[in-house]
């Protein structure tokens, strides 16, 4: 059987190409915002579990040293001992690194603070002061 007489049917034509791409198009259109909206909030989810962990261990160094890190000494004394310190016991942190915000910023940290023990904050994916959703400041007072 010999397929001489057979029309050849190779490929899309035009029209069927552009329909794909505009359907392509649409769908993407629609996901896509919803997409960047769910990674900005795993961001800031990320982030209030950081400043959690943070959190837990400046009250640990309270616990062994009876006092929480001044300014001066920052979150780094919760891994790195300083040798004028009495009772340090660390280091604080499982991960025994200081980690830095899901924007790759340092986070904040204030001792004495004017309302609480202390100030332990990021300032969102804007990095100013205040803003709503992605680029509203975090902090484990909220």
């Amino acid at each position: 059987m010999t397929l001489k007489n057979q029309p050849l049917n190779e490929g899309f034509t035009l029209i069927e190409l552009l329909v794909v791409l505009v359907i392509l198009g649409l769908l993407a259109g629609m996901v896509g915002p919803n997409v960047m909206k769910y990674l900005g909030s795993s961001k800031v989810d990320v982030g209030k579990a950081q400043l959690e962990d943070l959190s837990a261990g400046l009250d640990l160094f309270k616990l062994d040293v009876g006092r929480y890190p001044d300014t001066e000494e920052g979150l780094q004394v919760l891994v790195q001992a300083k040798e004028d310190i009495l009772g340090w016991n660390g280091s604080y942190l499982r991960k025994k690194r200081i980690p830095v915000d899901p924007w790759n910023r340092e986070y904040y940290y204030q001792f004495p603070a004017e309302d609480d023990d202390y100030a332990l904050f990021s300032l969102g994916a804007d990095g100013q002061e205040g803003g709503t959703g992605e680029n509203k400041d975090i902090s484990i007072w909220d």
